[in-house]
């Protein structure tokens, strides 16, 4: 039998002898430290040209071991299932590429657990900033990174003992409450309370955007009905549920509906294009939160956008500055159109 030999991998030395050079000047390209060595940008881009070539792969582990910075920059986020997360994911990779960072993403589910064990693992790797999105518990994090030698953000939803970067969200939805409530008025001729459904009453911007909801019906001297308000969960069957049950209990679909993410949003939809109840009825809809294709739905849907460029550049301001000290609250304001 003809057994194949294992092909020689391809060693700093090898790269040396092909590039004309040493093999510390090899290595303090590949490790990004060539500036440093005052190696010319010419010798750096030919050593790199040839370690493409030769499919050379740099260990990381091995090398992070010998640098000062890692340059790595490690992001949790919860959920990919919708269009705000995924352009939190995707501006993030480009604006740290940008910056020379290499970033690191893994989403956690909203399970705790899983957001301390990504940590850990992200940790071992000598991430340098850690940015917590929409984690179930930041402060845990916080001090994993800190125990760690790393410095962390939070994103969307705030902790306490890092910086936090989120939306406006009493001011968003006091905005989207009262654009909506007028639409109300200009298809019922009156003004009418609306029904709040979606997310979770314990969770900080929910209960921003009730307090937001709030305030403007009584801006517009509205009167609530509190059992409208349901912060049933952000999952889709959970709104269809709350919704089916409301309407099941008072014989009507509310007139307005303030709708607390997309996610609750395709609830709703799915509720009212198969109920029979709900396939008739057309009420107002305000939805915190964007998406092109709720445009194609069939209802006239005003639409609070969250400014993802806006934060993310809130949080590499500070991961350049290197300003992660003193504890704040910062908070961005969400586009209407």
């Amino acid at each position: 039998m003809n057994h194949q030999r294992p092909q020689k991998k391809t060693t700093i030395y090898d790269l040396a002898e092909l590039a004309g050079t040493s093999a510390s000047a090899v290595s303090a390209v590949l490790n990004g430290n060539w500036k440093k060595r005052r190696i010319s940008s010419q010798l750096a881009d030919k050593i790199t040209k040839i370690a493409e070539e030769q499919g050379y792969a740099v260990n990381m582990q091995a090398s992070l071991l010998r640098r000062d910075k890692s340059r790595i920059i490690g992001m949790l986020v919860p959920k990919y299932d919708n269009r705000y997360f995924g352009s939190i994911v995707e501006t993030f990779e480009i604006m740290a590429r940008e910056r020379g960072l290499f970033p690191i993403i893994t989403c956690t589910l909203r399970n705790p657990e899983l957001e301390v064990e990504a940590a850990r693992t992200m940790l071992s790797y000598q991430v340098e900033w850690l940015i917590s999105t929409g984690a179930t518990d930041p402060d845990r994090i916080t001090d994993l990174c800190l125990a760690g030698g790393a410095r962390s953000l939070n994103l969307d939803l705030p902790g306490s003992k890092a910086t936090s970067i989120i939306s406006d969200n009493f001011s968003g939805a006091r905005e989207l409450t009262r654009r909506t409530l007028l639409n109300l008025q200009r298809k019922k001729g009156a003004l009418l309370p609306l029904l709040f459904i979606g997310g979770r009453g314990t969770d900080h911007n929910t209960a921003e955007r009730i307090r937001g909801f709030r305030a403007a019906h009584q801006d517009l001297g509205v009167t609530i009905e509190e059992h409208h308000i349901l912060a049933c969960g952000y999952a889709p069957e959970k709104a269809a549920d709350a919704l089916n049950a409301l309407v099941t209990s008072e014989g009507r679909v509310p007139a307005g509906l303030f709708v607390n993410s997309t996610i609750s949003l395709e609830g709703v939809m799915r509720w009212l294009k198969s109920s029979p109840v709900g396939v008739n009825s057309q009420p107002v809809i305000g939805c915190f939160d964007w998406d092109p294709f709720v445009a194609l739905m069939g209802h006239e849907i005003e639409m609070a956008r969250q400014d993802v460029a806006g934060m993310l550049k809130a949080v590499f301001d500070i991961i350049e500055t290197g300003d992660s000290g003193a504890r704040k609250l910062i908070e961005i304001q969400p586009i209407f159109a």
